[in-house]
């Protein structure tokens, strides 16, 4: 015969009640078992801890030093009890999530982002800036949990799932001769009638995606673009746009950044989309990833499986 934490928890009920048949009622159990397993709490621990007569029940000493011990550490055992099905359900913990620099402009992702920390208040969410190719190394490397990537050929040990497909739009100055009578918001726009003209993009090292997506698209459509300045952020690149510097090609959502002078055209070309992806380790699947992926695919009006 051992010590059982039911001894412990049958003792507590008994010290704070004082009163065999309370206690057995609070447990929901018959007094004649609880007297049992107190005597042989008694006896295992060497030490009287109640003294009875028909008329009451009292601690002795040693009683009341355990009754202080065993309600601290059932208070512990509880939390941690508490704790891990927390931990269990996802609710608990820390979740490092990679972002590319154009995905959180459209609205679902930082609405499905706001969702989840008012559901899940007790979650530290770690936020990363990086590019597609950043994002699929530190997935490998366990640094991401999951990433909002631009759709490309992955590892096996990643998979992903397609949240939306962004077409991909021209940027032009305003009264570039492309839209000589035209309406921007209206107008189509073949790539191969810019092969000779300037263009202005994402340095590979940030906007990966969106940089090979455009060099692809330019080489379907028979040249390659004439890049004469790079930049880090859309909404230079816009700018430049607006100065006339060179056209830009970026994802349709991007137009939420007003640079006056810039306008967004739809391209005819085939192929002219970006889908954005949620990837994330095939292996060891985490309940916190579990809710994350399901609420931001929901967010989309996609169904998990």
């Amino acid at each position: 015969m051992s010590l059982e934490l039911r001894h412990f928890r049958y003792f507590l009920a008994v010290a704070d009640t004082l009163h065999f048949g309370q206690a057995a009622e609070r447990l929901g159990m018959s007094q004649p078992p609880l007297s049992q397993q107190i005597r042989q709490l008694e006896q295992l621990l060497g030490a009287q801890l109640f003294v009875r007569s028909h008329r009451r029940v009292q601690l002795t000493e040693a009683g009341e030093r355990l009754q202080q011990r065993t309600r601290s550490i059932l208070q512990q055992i509880d939390a941690a009890v508490d704790e891990v099905q927390r931990v269990q359900r996802g609710e608990v913990g820390e979740l490092h999530i990679g972002l590319t620099r154009a995905t959180p402009l459209v609205p679902q992702i930082p609405q499905a982002i706001f969702g989840y920390r008012e559901r899940y208040p007790h979650v530290r969410l770690q936020l990363r800036e990086m590019n597609t190719l950043q994002q699929i190394d530190a997935l490998l490397e366990k640094r991401l949990d999951v990433g909002i990537i631009r759709r490309r050929t992955l590892p096996q040990e990643l998979v992903a799932r397609t949240l939306f497909t962004d077409p991909l739009a021209l940027v032009l100055h305003r009264a570039h001769p492309a839209l000589r009578g035209r309406d921007p918001a209206t107008a189509v726009l073949a790539l191969a009638q810019f092969a000779h003209e300037p263009f202005v993009g994402f340095h590979r090292s940030v906007g990966a995606g969106i940089h090979d997506q455009m060099i692809a698209l330019c080489a379907a459509a028979g040249f390659t673009p004439r890049i004469v300045q790079e930049a880090g952020e859309a909404s230079t690149l816009i700018s430049l746009a607006a100065a006339g510097l060179g056209a830009a090609i970026l994802p349709a959502s991007c137009d939420h950044i007003q640079v006056e002078g810039a306008c967004f055209v739809a391209l005819a070309d085939r192929g002219a989309h970006s889908e954005v992806q949620l990837a994330w380790r095939a292996e060891g699947v985490t309940p916190l990833v579990r809710n994350f992926t399901a609420l931001l695919i929901a967010g989309f009006g996609q169904s998990p499986g």
